[in-house]
């Protein structure tokens, strides 16, 4: 059975390329794309949250789904190594 080789891949950084820190992620669907807002909440009082978002990323439908499975099977390794990761209810969307 022929089977296709698998193209190099070669993975740069652009000039503009930025690593940041984030502790809330926001997520919207719709038809065509998904979209995750990255930011980062500080609770200074039990009464209020505040969010300063820096960074939007639109993903196809089949990248967000390929980002899934990514972060499902790393969460999974990373579990099986350090302990099952428990979190706290929140809203829907809000990932803190």
């Amino acid at each position: 059975m022929n089977q296709t080789p698998q193209p190099q891949i070669r993975i740069t950084q652009r000039a503009d390329y930025r690593e940041s820190y984030s502790n809330s992620v926001q997520v919207r669907a719709n038809l065509w794309d998904f979209f995750l807002s990255f930011g980062v909440l500080d609770q200074a009082s039990p009464e209020g949250v505040s969010i300063q978002n820096f960074q939007g990323i639109y993903l196809s439908p089949q990248q967000a789904k390929a980002l899934f499975n990514i972060l499902q099977q790393n969460l999974a390794q990373y579990e099986a190594t350090f302990g099952e990761l428990r979190l706290e209810a929140q809203q829907p969307g809000v990932v803190q």
